[in-house]
Formats: C-alpha cells, sequence, structure tokens
C-alpha cells in the first residue's frame, strides 16, 4: 500500500478516466511505477493545441461530417480511390 499526498481534484479526474478506460487507477500508478524504475527518468509534457487556423479548419471538417458534406468514399479497392483523386 502506498499513501500519497495529492490534489483531490486530480485524483478525481484520474480516476474518472481509468474508469472510462476500464481499469482500476491502481493499475495505471503501478505501471507508471513499474516504467519510472526501469527508465530512470521523469517525463512531462503538455497536451498539444492546434493554432487558431488548424481548430478553425477542425472545426469545419467536424461541421461537414455531421452535415455529412463533403465525405467521399468509402471505396471498396485502391483503385477506386485513386480514380476519385484523379477526377479532382
Amino acid at each position: 500500500m502506498l499513501n500519497i499526498k495529492m490534489d483531490k481534484k486530480i485524483k478525481e479526474e484520474a480516476q474518472k478516466t481509468a474508469k472510462v478506460l476500464g481499469l482500476p487507477l491502481s493499475v495505471i500508478v503501478n505501471r507508471y511505477l513499474k516504467e519510472f524504475i526501469y527508465e530512470r527518468r521523469v517525463e512531462f509534457s503538455e497536451a498539444l493545441l492546434p493554432n487558431a487556423k488548424t481548430q478553425k479548419l477542425l472545426e469545419r471538417v467536424e461541421k461537414d461530417i455531421k452535415d455529412n458534406k463533403n465525405i467521399a468514399g468509402p471505396f471498396a479497392t485502391p483503385m477506386e480511390m485513386d480514380t476519385y483523386l484523379d477526377s479532382l
């Protein structure tokens, strides 16, 4: 058993995320600790955020998908896809 002090909100969010993955939080913590032992390093990273232009494009794509517009395929064969792309 390991007792550590942590922010209550972080613990709750971690438990929710673990539950979504179908894992108890202890499995995730154990896995990270094993990696820490094996790798002998700690890695911190921040989620990448798209720039304004990319975000606008992603929003347009999501709207098109929702509206079922500007969508091609699925294609039965690679040749069918090539024919479609050549026609553009």
